[in-house]
């Protein structure tokens, strides 16, 4: 299982103070508000910041970080990518995966059929994209009569694919 989980990216600065912008990967950004420190990750090399404040504009979430008290400062974090640990995430409900969990996992109905390759919301449900050898991509919606067993620990997702959404299975 995934060690960290990317919940954004730092895409600009803002003001002249260290603000950061930070384009959201979470479900909510509200999610952030609940952190007292983030990790960036340079490349490979976790670096940890506490958060001094986290304010809101349009589609991005303004984020100050302790110690980045100028623009030159917050210039250098403009393009990294912001990861928290495994038990700093949400608590799941029963039957809620991560994305981050899903994406690997082998597909089966009956045969192997892919691997989880995305994970995309469309309308009410997400959906999956199987990456299957010698075929186009297979796309699953994630309800119930279709995704019948997920498996994290065995790597394995159980499906059954209705008549018609695939011809080639």
């Amino acid at each position: 299982m995934v060690e960290y989980f990317e919940i954004g990216q730092i895409a600009n600065t803002h003001g002249l103070k260290g603000e950061l912008k930070v384009r959201p990967y979470t479900e909510t950004a509200k999610r952030f508000e609940a952190l007292t420190s983030i990790l960036i990750d340079f490349d490979g090399n976790l670096k940890e910041y506490k958060i001094e404040s986290v304010r809101y504009q349009k589609d991005v979430i303004l984020l100050k970080l302790q110690g980045v008290d100028v623009i030159e400062d917050a210039e250098k974090l403009k393009g990294f990518s912001i990861k928290i640990p495994r038990e700093d995430a949400k608590q799941l409900e029963e039957n809620e995966f991560f994305i981050a969990d899903l994406i690997g996992l082998e597909v089966y109905q009956d045969d192997f059929i892919g691997i989880v390759d995305d994970v995309f919301e469309a309308g009410g449900s997400d959906v999956y994209v199987i990456k299957r050898k010698g075929k186009k991509d297979l796309l699953l919606p994630a309800i119930g009569s279709v995704i019948k067993k997920i498996d994290i620990e065995g790597r394995r997702i159980d499906v059954e694919i209705p008549r018609g959404l695939d011809d080639e299975v």
